[in-house]
């Protein structure tokens, strides 16, 4: 190889969930690669699951995300209770519907507000965005919090819910204390609407470039808990869920602690989060945020990743409709759980977190221990169509002044809500030149 090879180096990614870092490689002024590396170490909760009994399970994933603990608590609970041949009742399943609502609100507040927003203002901070926009900063914390009140009554707690159990729930929630919420919720259906289009008047980059986007879709509801998988580039094909390992393949990159995912046999990227589902699912958005979705100047279906923060909007005003409703329509949970018998068996589940399909595999031996797990998150699935995306927009802007050069990657970045940092990093850039 010959020609003078320059090295970026964005040491730690600021205003994401983790620990990542980004390089980019230039030969003769042209970009050759970008690696997105996560470097946290490896927690082995997939390993650390074998041996447990069952009913401990949705306690230790949910420890894998602080933000999205629900996430995996669903999709594994759903898993046993397949290989217990548990059939929840229709309570049951709207609990945990509105348990998801809650999760998407705390999440997508979060990034909002606090991670992603501060982007458009040329704020570093979201302290720096709070003293040019104090009301709408105040308005983001308090639907924030709502969706934290919803999960501590539904949960036990806000953060990392303790009464999620396979079959049920050990605790079902006082029909008085869900409907305390429901004039919160009222207000958060009007404040999400001023935020959906608030934010769709911010200014966004052009990007002309698809790829293929992949989510659950359910024909009678928006996805969260259940659904087939789709895909943009055949939204008329269902994969079923059972069949995700022989679509989708994990496979280990020198770069990353994290797996990278590809569609088989076409070893492509693909991109998973809140953009696919509403390109797979938009005319099942609640009444609100459907109308809104017309009338924002969204081209739907949307590859433009800068948009995404426009998805998380509508999101947000759905879980807030979906939520009152399901608030309003509860009367009660009998049994709030359903007995079964350990027995062995393997089965798949896939749920929608708040930042895209999240998947798992269970396999239990006959005494109802864990035998073998396999979780493939969101983030990870998207390293790789993150990195494309990271090559096509250098190559098409141009590489100015590093510190220039950092800040469109991070923002890029930013825009797909990557869960591998929490935002206390500064920024490092090392430039190696060859």
């Amino acid at each position: 190889m010959t020609g003078e090879v320059r090295t970026i180096e964005i040491g730690a990614l600021t205003r994401v969930e983790g620990e990542g870092a980004v390089k980019v490689f230039v030969r003769e002024g042209r970009v050759e690669d970008v690696q997105l590396s996560i470097y946290e170490p490896p927690r082995f909760f997939e390993s650390l699951l074998i041996g447990r009994p069952l009913e401990e399970t949705p306690d230790i994933v949910a420890r894998i995300c602080g933000i999205c603990p629900v996430a995996y608590q669903m999709t594994c609970v759903h898993a046993l209770e397949l290989i217990l041949g548990i059939e929840i009742s229709a309570e049951i399943r709207h609990l945990r519907r509105l348990l998801y609502c809650g999760e998407w609100i705390e999440s997508h507040g979060v990034h909002m507000h606090l991670l992603h927003i501060p982007d458009f203002f040329g704020c570093s901070s979201s302290l720096e965005l709070a003293r040019k926009f104090p009301d709408e900063v105040k308005r983001g914390l308090r639907l924030k919090k709502i969706g934290n009140q919803l999960v501590e009554v539904l949960g036990g707690r806000a953060a990392h819910p303790v009464s999620v159990a396979v079959g049920g729930f050990y605790r079902s929630p006082q029909v008085n204390d869900l409907r305390k919420l429901a004039e919160a919720f009222r207000w958060g259906i009007d404040a999400s609407i001023d935020v959906v289009k608030w934010i769709a008047d911010f200014e966004f980059p052009e990007w002309h470039r698809p790829c293929e986007m992949v989510a659950l879709q359910n024909t009678t509801e928006y996805p969260m808990n259940e659904g087939f998988i789709a895909t943009t580039n055949n939204a008329q094909a269902a994969i079923r869920v059972a069949d995700f390992e022989q679509v989708f393949r994990e496979y280990q990159v020198d770069h990353s602690t994290a797996l990278h995912s590809q569609r088989v046999p076409s070893n492509s990227a693909y991109l998973v989060g809140p953009l696919a589902r509403i390109n797979l699912n938009r005319p099942l958005l609640a009444p609100c945020a459907l109308q809104l979705s017309e009338e924002v100047n969204v081209n739907w279906p949307c590859f433009n990743p800068f948009q995404s923060i426009i998805a998380r909007a509508l999101e947000s005003l759905h879980a807030y409709e979906t939520g009152l409703q399901l608030i309003q329509e509860y009367g009660g949970c009998s049994p709030s759980r359903f007995q079964y018998e350990p027995c062995a068996g393997e089965a798949t589940w896939a749920t929608e977190a708040p930042r895209g399909l999240l998947y798992q595999r269970i396999r239990t031996t006959a005494d109802g221990k864990i035998e073998f797990a396999k979780i493939v998150p969101p983030t990870s699935q998207n390293q790789r169509q993150i990195e494309l995306d990271l090559i096509h927009q250098l190559a098409t802007r141009g590489l100015t002044d590093d510190p220039t050069t950092t800040l469109a990657c991070e923002r890029l970045v930013r825009s797909y809500d990557p869960c591998i940092s929490c935002s206390t990093h500064f920024l490092k850039l090392e430039i190696h030149n060859q």
